[in-house]
């Protein structure tokens, strides 16, 4: 009996460009979600938190609550302008920040220096949620927890309000930059 040799299959048609084009932003897209993003440096956290820890205490000694607010301006003041992701994490933190300034002028005229701490940690949370959302997870957990820490704030008696600023901006941002350094690299 003689050998029967297959006929050869006509090739499949090239796919169309626009499959090939879906096909690549699917790719792409899956690729982009199995990235971890963070607009922030685990470093650069922990050496804010050092600032606000000694702002913290230097605020504590001050002798007026104008001075108080002083040291805690000068602090934010500080803080490094910034480009890039982490320019775009500020922008998504700015309504936060204009509000907590208006606020904060308001209730300094006011005399109301006890409710500042509260309305910071809260203010700078729900931006940081914002801000954060396309990050990595730490990042909204962690302005999650600045509101947590800022709504405590608010019903503590006044006498605490430096060292919930000082547990926030300080531990907080030591105790998360160093978790992003550890999980995300930076």
């Amino acid at each position: 009996m003689a050998a029967v040799s297959p006929q050869p299959r006509p090739a499949a048609p090239p796919a169309a460009l626009h499959d090939r084009a879906l096909a690549d932003l699917r790719f792409i897209r899956e690729t982009m979600e199995g990235v971890a993003f963070t607009t922030f440096s685990g470093r650069g956290l922990v050496v804010i938190g050092a600032f606000a820890l000694l702002a913290g205490v230097a605020a504590e000694a001050q002798p007026t609550a104008a001075r108080w607010l002083l040291v805690w301006l000068t602090l934010a003041a500080g803080l490094p302008l910034l480009s890039g992701p982490a320019r775009k994490f500020a922008l998504g933190l700015a309504p936060s920040v204009v509000a907590g300034a208006l606020l904060t002028a308001a209730l300094a005229r006011a005399g109301l220096y006890s409710l500042l701490p509260g309305l910071w940690l809260l203010l700078y949370g729900a931006g940081v949620v914002s801000g954060g959302s396309f990050s990595v997870r730490a990042v909204p957990v962690m302005g999650v927890v600045f509101m947590i820490l800022g709504a405590l704030a608010l019903l503590a008696p006044p006498v605490y309000g430096t060292a919930f600023l000082a547990a926030g901006f300080g531990g907080l941002h030591i105790v998360f930059g160093v978790l992003i350094a550890r999980r995300y690299g930076g």
